[in-house]
């Protein structure tokens, strides 16, 4: 196969596409998602047999069982992707949106219009739902989209495919609005991602080596994150059940996310009586703390924390601890090792929330609220195409207001500039 030939064919018949979609309606976009959950559904047989040949692969090819466990197309996986086309069909449009229409000294009306972004690009490893989850949005947002998948679920992406392409052709909508790449060869990421005169915007979801990868390379704009070194910070004055409870779930409630805690601060006023109590509830759920030196005065059993620690995303039950003096080198400490994720404040005065909320460059910042939060679904977004620690031009949890863009609307009557 000629890689570059064949990217190239898929990127004309992507653009093509999107002029398509960009300008049928809600209701052609919806059944469209509707009737590509029906396929899903009569095509279950045919799913899970692609699927058995990705696992049968992957086990031959060494793949270890986490990778296995993603991998797998489940009955009630395929339910959950049912759902979710479902739920993203339900969701309002937000493209045609009129907003801040306003008239001008000249009569003039002025406002602004939310359009589709175009082609989307979106390379993902391993788990085939998200080829679903990653499809419906875009659609729903009135884009097309080339959909990368990992080489290790080729057969289920394929299959899953075959379903889009048959709930696409039901609602009159072209198949080519969505296609999924045939090929394996890691050539067509090299030239999706430096196909600006097809591709709008590439979306990578996957491990911290992948994203960097398609950050250096592509000469496409990428709404990415590399990491999730996301902060709890307990204040001095903070409530102590609230730390403990918010502390103990941003850690603790799963551990392989990009919105799990990662470093917890705590204030030196409190660390002598909150440590204590925090160490408890750590132990128990078997979090192994590595501290600076005020902690382990504190809890002499911690390993000492090293500088690596105040930059790392663990995606484990590790925690690094460390005692600040005071919210200002609390803010100091983030704004230095955070990754621009997710950050919490713990405290009940009001005026040190706002300074935290300020002064704290990330897409999210909360107060009195777990790291955990920083979800999609969580917002109100309905689903998530993955977030952004980027300030340009999506921040936080995209939806599909993410993945699209606005512009300038003039009404006039007759009006001419004098």
């Amino acid at each position: 196969m000629d890689v570059a030939a064949y990217m190239a064919e898929l990127g004309q018949q992507a653009r093509a596409a999107a002029r398509e979609v960009a300008r049928s309606t809600t209701a052609v976009r919806n059944q469209t998602l509707l009737a590509t959950a029906r396929a899903l559904s009569a095509a279950r047989t045919e799913l899970v047999r692609a699927n058995q040949k990705d696992l049968e692969n992957g086990r031959a090819n060494g793949l270890d069982d986490a990778m296995l466990d993603r991998l797998e197309l489940t009955e009630a996986r395929i339910d959950t992707m049912i759902e979710g086309l479902q739920q993203v069909a339900g969701l309002p449009d937000p493209v045609g949106e009129i907003t801040d229409m306003t008239y001008r000294p000249s009569g003039i009306q002025v406002g602004k219009m939310r359009v589709p972004l175009g082609v989307i690009g979106i390379i993902y490893e391993s788990r085939p739902n998200v080829t679903v989850e990653a499809a419906s949005l875009c659609l729903k947002s009135g884009n097309a989209t080339i959909l990368r998948g990992g080489s290790e679920a080729i057969h289920s992406n394929q299959a899953i495919a075959a379903c889009l392409a048959t709930g696409l052709a039901e609602a009159g909508l072209p198949e080519t609005a969505v296609q999924v790449v045939a090929t394996t060869d890691r050539a067509a990421v090299g030239e999706l991602i430096t196909m600006p005169q097809y591709v709008d915007v590439i979306v990578p979801r996957g491990g911290k080596g992948l994203i960097e990868r398609i950050s250096r390379d592509a000469r496409v704009p990428v709404i990415k994150h590399l990491d999730g070194v996301c902060h709890v910070y307990i204040d001095s004055h903070a409530d102590p059940e609230k730390a403990l409870k918010v502390a103990v779930n941003a850690k603790t409630h799963r551990y392989g996310t990009c919105n799990t805690m990662e470093t917890l601060l705590v204030d030196e006023e409190v660390a002598d009586d909150m440590l204590p109590l925090l160490a408890r509830e750590f132990v128990v759920k078997g979090v192994e703390l590595r501290g600076c030196e005020r902690t382990r005065a504190v809890l002499p059993d911690v390993i000492a924390a090293t500088e690596e620690d105040w930059h790392a995303e663990y995606l484990a039950p590790i925690l690094a601890v460390r005692v600040v003096a005071g919210l200002d080198a609390a803010i100091d400490h983030i704004n230095r090792y955070s990754s621009q994720h997710t950050e919490s404040i713990i405290t009940e005065n009001y005026t040190r929330a706002r300074r935290f909320l300020t002064e704290v460059d990330s897409s999210s910042v909360m107060v009195n609220a777990s790291t955990r939060f920083a979800d999609g679904f969580e917002y109100g977004l309905g689903a998530e195409i993955g977030i952004s620690t980027d300030k340009l031009h999506a921040r936080g949890p995209v939806g599909l207001e993410g993945l699209t863009s606005q512009k300038y609307v003039v009404f006039g009557d007759g009006h001419i500039r004098a």
